[in-house]
Order: C-alpha cells, then sequence, then structure tokens
C-alpha cells in the first residue's frame, strides 16, 4: 500500500516536471469579483489559443466540463471558497488527473487575484502563470460597470459552457443561455459563437436571510488567513443597507514586532472581494482597525 503510494506521488512529480520540459504555458484572467472574466474567458481562450479553463473549480474544454465541480452549487460561503482553490484533496485530485490524461500546451486560470491564480496553479501542479492578463485590459469600464450591477442587484454568474453541460449536475441553478459573439479578426473568428450558461448560485439565493456578524466574521477570517496568517480577527460588525448592500467594521490584532507588508486599502479591497465573490454579497465599505498585542 505504502509502495503504491510512493509510486504515485513519483509519478505525479515526474508529470509535473515533464509539463514544463513540454512548454505547457499557464495564462490568468484576473479581476475583481463580477466584472465579468468568465463572460469574457472564451475570448481570452480563442485570442491565445487556449486548449484548457480553469474557473471557479472546473476543468473545461471547449464546450465541455471534464473535470471538477462548480463553486457555484455549493451553499454557503466557505465551501465555495474551498472548492475555488482546490482545497480538497479529493476534487484537486480529480482535475490534477484530468490533466494528466489531455494533451494541451496553454491553460487559462481565471481568479479575483494574482496570489489566487497562483495558489490554484500550485495545488494543480502546473507552472507558474507566464502571462497575467486583467479584466481592464480586455473590457471596458461600461462592461465591467454592467457585469457588476447584473452580478450584485440579480445575483446571477456567467459559466462559459452550454447549459447542457450545467444541467447534468446542477440544474437547479440554471437560468439562461446566451451567446458571444466575437465579431473581430484574427485570432478570433469574425462572428465566431460561444454558448454561455447564465446561472444563480446556491449561496447568493436572493431568499437567504441577513447574515449574521458570526457569519460575516467567518468570512472575514477566511480573508484574512489567505492575506497574512499572523493576524487575528477580534471582531466584525455588519449592518445591512438599505439597498441590500453590507458595510463592515472590523477589528484586527498583530503582533507588535510584524511588519504589515501591505497598505490598510489594499486590505479592504482584498476583505471586500473575497466576500464579494464567495458570498453573493456586495460590500459598500470595509472600515479596519488594528490593535497591536504581545
Amino acid at each position: 500500500m505504502l509502495k503504491d503510494r510512493y509510486y504515485h506521488l513519483a509519478n505525479r512529480f515526474f508529470q509535473f516536471a515533464f509539463s514544463k520540459f513540454r512548454g505547457i504555458k499557464v495564462y490568468a484572467l484576473v479581476g475583481r469579483s463580477g466584472t465579468g472574466k468568465s463572460y469574457h474567458s472564451k475570448l481570452v481562450a480563442a485570442k491565445y489559443r487556449i486548449d484548457l479553463i480553469i474557473d471557479d473549480g472546473l476543468l473545461i474544454r471547449g464546450n465541455r466540463i471534464l473535470a471538477g465541480h462548480s463553486a457555484k452549487r455549493d451553499a454557503d460561503f466557505l465551501a465555495a471558497v474551498r472548492t475555488a482553490v482546490f482545497d480538497d484533496d479529493e476534487h484537486k485530485d480529480e482535475v490534477v488527473n484530468a490533466l494528466l490524461k489531455e494533451r494541451y500546451k496553454r491553460i487559462l486560470i481565471i481568479g479575483t487575484s494574482e496570489k489566487m491564480v497562483r495558489k490554484i496553479a500550485k495545488r494543480l501542479e502546473l507552472p507558474e502563470p507566464e502571462k497575467i492578463i486583467h479584466i481592464e485590459d480586455i473590457a471596458s469600464p461600461e462592461e465591467i460597470e454592467t457585469a457588476m450591477r447584473i452580478r450584485f442587484t440579480e445575483g446571477k454568474h456567467v459559466i462559459p459552457v452550454p447549459s447542457i453541460e450545467i444541467t447534468r449536475s446542477a440544474p437547479q441553478i440554471v437560468l439562461d443561455s446566451m451567446k458571444v459573439f466575437s465579431g473581430k479578426k484574427g485570432a478570433l473568428k469574425k462572428n465566431q459563437a460561444f454558448e454561455k450558461t447564465i446561472v444563480r448560485p446556491e449561496f447568493s439565493k436572493p431568499d437567504k436571510e441577513e447574515l449574521s456578524d458570526a457569519t460575516m466574521t467567518q468570512m472575514v477570517r477566511h480573508a484574512i488567513s489567505e492575506y497574512d496568517p499572523v493576524m487575528k480577527v477580534k471582531k466584525v460588525r455588519s449592518t445591512k443597507n438599505p439597498d441590500s448592500t453590507y458595510s463592515l467594521s472590523i477589528t484586527l490584532q498583530l503582533p507588535v514586532r510584524h511588519y504589515l507588508s501591505t497598505t490598510i486599502s489594499d486590505l479592504q479591497e482584498y476583505i471586500t472581494d473575497c466576500i464579494e465573490k464567495y458570498g453573493g454579497i456586495m460590500v459598500r465599505g470595509a472600515s479596519i482597525e488594528i490593535e497591536e498585542w504581545g
């Protein structure tokens, strides 16, 4: 049994090393929650001749889901987070094994931050991203604003595969389907169409009750543990505004001699991005107070 396990791990290591030698390139598409990354992903893949896409826990090739399961099926925030970054070993192994069977040269990882896409690449035993594309580079401010309005007023998300692929495993989250036309020349064929599925995730259903401070604290703790595990969350207070957005007041504890390698505004943005993506919640503002200890 131990021998088989050792052989399996050794085989994985050599497959990973081989992936670098055979010239596999990893691309990343990065942007805040609700800015239209999944919507634009197929256009990016076509432009750079990318074979595979990693998006919210799924491994996608063309119009097929090859492996994994979508974070949009999960009923709560933390489960969605773990799914999106392949934290569960069984989920991760399923996708890694599928990658080992596929013939490909380029793969696109979609995430809310550069840190997130690097973590996914590491978990899936892929090389570091060679090219990082920000959503602002490929979408206009008007497109981003429209996408964010739809996300946070209607709770709608996009999965870049036809609806038939989603209805097989999670028909309850499917709302509609749509086609996107490139309308461009070059790497993209003129009027080339890509079918996508509009879904409403379990964790952002409109009938969800107002979130408690305990639930918000859980979300913030997860974000902080990913951002800087030395920091501790002492208290989180949340207020739901009339427009269904939330305002947060967060108290953090930091060791006296620990250097905070970021600005408060960067930390605020990271926390709100994390909560918006996986909680399906629009955060209007997050005030942060830091207490020193030790």
